[in-house]
């Protein structure tokens, strides 16, 4: 020992711990090979302890999507697990989940030991984007249903109109989901079949997220959509219990009807006198309004009432008549099918009473809409509709201050 002196002792250790971080740096690289190799449909666990909640300590996860025709029998069958195993399963899940309902192009994980048994310990099957169903294989098989986290985002979004506010809104990247708000909204005041090249809009809206996916609109915080050189404003306000929304004054804008009885779609036919009929080739009157929209395009009741006629007409095919009261009447022809209405039932506004079809006397899928006023046939574009309640005059200082706080984030963005 003696024949060592220092310097030597140091350079002995040095190399040592040279040769071992060389060693452990060619294993590192080598597991980091296998990894990439296996990316594909496995997860290593050493890079995090948990997946959806679950231990992976120990344990790899394997994605995929539940093929076309695919049982869950056949699909867990490929991961080792038993006939029993799977009918016990299907059992313990029928109160949560009905395995029967699983969708193809739904996402699924398997959890399995990092051994060379690979035995699988979990299968979670995504239900939609918001809720997975977890079956936890480890002991005595038990089945739970979750909830992913939700996040609010606010956005204001504006835009112009070139064809429709679907394209407009859409060409934006923007949830085709904010138009459909925007037309329920100002259903009552904007006629969207007529909207104008130019029109504009600017809204601001909550949208709800999941893994940073969109998922739905939570709410319309407010909106100006200007139509025709007109602005028409929509401010949230709730009072007597009830959210609804109102223009720049306070004035409601639910109206007691709505201005269609349908979204998304084109007039294809206009109220006249003297019509020359597309399949009986003579001129003969048409008191309404067609609507072309595809097949199956919900149609919805402008207003409430109760339904008086549904059944078929031989012009017609199956028609729903409304009395609203007791000067309207609406007329909704040429359905596909009926909604969950029966002959003298109420309905709400918005309600959907069928579905658009070509059924009676037709050359293509719309709804043929009629009014009647008196007993009149009246144009359907030209009825004038009477507000609902406006917001009370005792609470018109506090929506006063709610709608300029809302529209000055309007005005920052525009």
């Amino acid at each position: 020992m003696n024949g060592f002196n220092m310097k030597q002792v140091n350079l002995l250790f040095f190399s040592c711990l040279i040769l071992l971080f060389s060693c452990a740096e060619k294993k590192e690289g080598e597991s980091s090979q296998n990894i990439q190799k296996d990316s594909v449909i496995s997860v290593p666990v050493e890079k995090r302890d948990s997946f959806m909640g679950i231990d992976i300590e120990g344990r790899e996860v394997q994605h995929g999507r539940i093929p076309n025709n695919q049982t869950l029998g056949g699909l867990l069958s490929d991961y080792g697990l038993t006939a029993r195993q799977i009918h016990d399963m299907e059992l313990k899940s029928r109160p949560i989940f009905n395995v029967r309902k699983i969708k193809a192009g739904n996402p699924y994980h398997i959890i399995q030991s990092a051994d060379s048994i690979h035995k699988t310990d979990y299968f979670v099957y995504e239900v939609n984007m918001t809720e997975y169903v977890v079956y936890d294989l480890t002991d005595t098989i038990s089945v739970s249903r979750f909830e992913k986290d939700l996040v609010l985002k606010d956005r204001v979004v504006s835009g112009e109109i070139e064809t429709s506010l679907w394209n407009s809104v859409v060409g934006q990247g923007v949830p085709f989901e904010l138009a459909l708000e925007l037309s329920n909204i100002y259903a009552w005041n904007i006629d969207f079949f007529g909207l104008q090249k130019g029109d504009k809009y600017i809204v601001q809206y909550v949208e709800v997220l999941c893994d940073s996916n969109f998922v739905r609109i939570d709410t319309v915080k407010c909106a100006k959509f200007t139509h025709c050189g007109t602005d028409f404003y929509a401010i949230p306000f709730t009072q007597k219990g009830r959210r609804d929304y109102y223009d720049y004054d306070g004035a409601s804008l639910r109206k007691a009807f709505l201005k269609a009885p349908l979204s998304y779609s084109r007039i294809s036919s206009h109220f006249s006198h003297s019509r020359f009929h597309p399949v009986l080739k003579y001129y003969r009157p048409h008191h309404g309004v067609d609507y072309a929209a595809p097949t199956g395009t919900p149609v919805m009741t402008i207003g409430d009432g109760r339904v008086v006629f549904k059944g078929w007409t031989k012009g017609g095919g199956n028609t729903v008549k409304i009395q609203h009261n007791s000067v309207y009447t609406t007329v909704y022809m040429h359905l596909s099918k009926f909604g969950k209405i029966s002959q003298g039932s109420m309905v709400k506004q918005g309600e959907v009473i069928g579905y658009v079809g070509s059924t009676g006397i037709s050359t293509g899928p719309h709804l043929d809409f009629r009014v009647y006023e008196n007993g009149t046939p009246v144009n359907p574009l030209k009825v004038k509709s009477p507000p609902v309640e406006p917001v009370d005059s005792l609470l018109m200082p506090q929506f006063m201050m709610e709608r300029d706080s809302m529209l000055k984030k309007l005005v920052l963005v525009e």
